[in-house]
């Protein structure tokens, strides 16, 4: 049986706001991360500004003076990795994060938020409607991989139609579908 995997590959997308915003704790809070692309764009951030001796010194210990909330179990091995104590990860989704974060938080400062281009608002509207403050920073943007169409007119040309394909996420669905119709008939 054949099966086709569709899975970007990760992007390298990182500019200079993120590390900006990461190397003022003292502005913030506490961090919110609801996606491993999330973690991967930070800590990028982190290695490409030549910033590692920063964080390892002096960033990473005043943030873990502060709450990070993550989602997942994937998101907070991350988290953990750059040396960060994580909360909230067995709450599933933005959703129930949302009403963890509301029965702990009493901060005037706003939360930081790194995410992606295409995030939900749950997180953000439930955390506003309880009063607060985030602040969101776009650490990585979700796009359609530049190869998909000639990818896949490879894969049909010298495999033939998949049985089955799998997924990863709603947006490479959402990427390739027409052009999986086209080659499908």
């Amino acid at each position: 049986m054949k099966v086709l995997l569709l899975k970007d590959a990760k992007e390298d997308d990182c500019g200079q706001d993120p590390y900006i915003r990461l190397s003022h704790p003292e502005d913030y809070g506490g961090l919110i991360f609801t996606s491993p692309r999330a973690v991967e764009a930070a800590e990028l951030c982190l290695e490409k500004n030549n910033k590692t001796e920063v964080w390892k010194r002096s960033l990473k210990e005043k943030w873990n003076a502060k709450s990070v909330y993550v989602v997942g179990n994937a998101t907070a091995s991350l988290v953990s990795k750059i040396g960060l104590d994580t909360e909230g990860e067995t709450c599933g989704n933005a959703e129930k994060l949302a009403e963890y974060i509301c029965s702990r938080e009493s901060s005037a400062l706003p939360l930081l938020f790194p995410c992606g281009n295409l995030k939900r608002e749950i997180l953000p509207k439930a955390l506003k409607d309880k009063g607060i403050a985030m602040e969101s920073i776009t650490v990585y943007q979700t796009i359609p991989h530049p190869g998909i169409q000639g990818n896949l007119n490879s894969y049909y040309s010298q495999q033939g139609v998949p049985a089955s394909i799998t997924f990863f996420s709603p947006s490479g669905l959402t990427y390739s579908l027409k052009h999986i119709q086209e080659l499908s008939g």
